[in-house]
């Protein structure tokens, strides 16, 4: 299995001293891979329903329109760092134009020496679509599809040509490629059934969130049968379902105290150092090769630099090495 970090590009972490410390730190450590999310703007009133928290508040509100860009982000980490991956965790597709957003991709990747891996979602914030002057959010995930089609097409074809309902391009030159071939790793984020769909068609790993309150993936066998949905969509593409592989990102790690459930029941990946060894000996069982952690704190502004680090450095010390094997 490999572990990945979050990294902050929201409150007061999010600065230079900050991302850098905890990046080399997390590389230093043994990290595969981290992530950083992406909102270009915040606006300050949000009626949208956020689908990973049970009261559908987007946390770190206080903050307002406090975000660094995602892509910049990772540009800046990828020349301070040499081995761990980067991940778009996860890029909301429709952003960004897809030649533009293809071209800064691939950038990524050719400078960090083959470490970009792109994770895509189609996005949920109205408000934010409607403040970039985009009026594509009801039928974005039309527009993320098409937009993951016309990444391959430009990565990998010597004469790209696209033509669909939401972009289409040809008579353009597209060098460099991404350093990974065929193309950098597609990581598809979502849990919804469109969500299932779009990662049995198109993704290398499906990426979901656990705490989805609507579809919540906190008990192995949950996670299976939406994992055998993905697979299944890929067989009726044509693809090896097989070829899919299965990440998935826990927000709410803690290895500090044990949260419980309506049900009383404690949360998969929170409790002691022991019984999160054997969570993740559980989620390896199930085909979980991939394993995201959070290790910021669930209050921003209280969250502190050295202690991230400190969680880091205990993950790395007292629980990656007893679930390496």
């Amino acid at each position: 299995m490999k572990f990945g970090f979050v990294l902050p590009n929201r409150g007061p972490l999010s600065n230079r001293d900050g991302l850098i410390s905890l990046a080399q730190q997390g590389e230093a450590l043994g990290f595969d891979f981290l992530a950083v999310s992406d909102h270009i703007v915040v606006p300050q009133t949000i009626a949208s329903t956020y689908p990973y928290s049970d009261t559908g508040e987007f946390p770190g509100g206080e903050f307002f329109g406090d975000c660094l860009e995602q892509l910049t982000t990772l540009s800046f980490i990828a020349g301070l760092t040499s081995k761990v991956k980067l991940l778009t965790s996860v890029m909301v597709t429709p952003y960004r134009a897809a030649i533009h957003a293809g071209k800064v991709l691939a950038t990524i990747d050719v400078l960090s020496r083959g470490r970009l891996i792109l994770g895509v979602g189609a996005g949920w914030m109205r408000e934010e679509f409607e403040a970039l002057g985009l009026d594509n959010y009801d039928f974005r995930g039309g527009v993320t599809d098409e937009y993951i089609s016309a990444f391959k097409e430009m990565w990998t074809s010597s004469n790209p040509e696209y033509k669909g309902k939401y972009v289409s391009f040809s008579n353009i030159a597209f060098e460099p490629k991404p350093i990974q071939k065929p193309h950098p790793p597609i990581w598809t984020g979502g849990e919804s059934p469109a969500a299932l769909k779009r990662a049995g068609k198109y993704a290398d790993v499906w990426y979901p969130i656990g705490n989805n309150p609507r579809y919540r993936l906190q008990k192995t066998d949950r996670i299976v049968s939406y994992y055998e949905r993905v697979k299944q969509h890929g067989y009726d593409a044509g693809r090896d379902p097989d070829s899919i592989l299965l990440a998935y990102a826990a927000s709410w790690y803690d290895e500090r105290k044990t949260h419980k459930s309506s049900e009383g029941e404690r949360t998969i990946l929170t409790g002691s150092c022991d019984q999160i060894v054997s969570d993740i000996r559980s989620l390896k069982e199930i085909g979980v090769k991939y394993l995201l952690i959070d290790v910021l704190g669930f209050d921003l502004l209280s969250s502190s630099t050295g202690e991230s680090k400190e969680r880091m450095d205990l993950f790395s010390k007292e629980i990656m090495p007893k679930v390496m094997n």
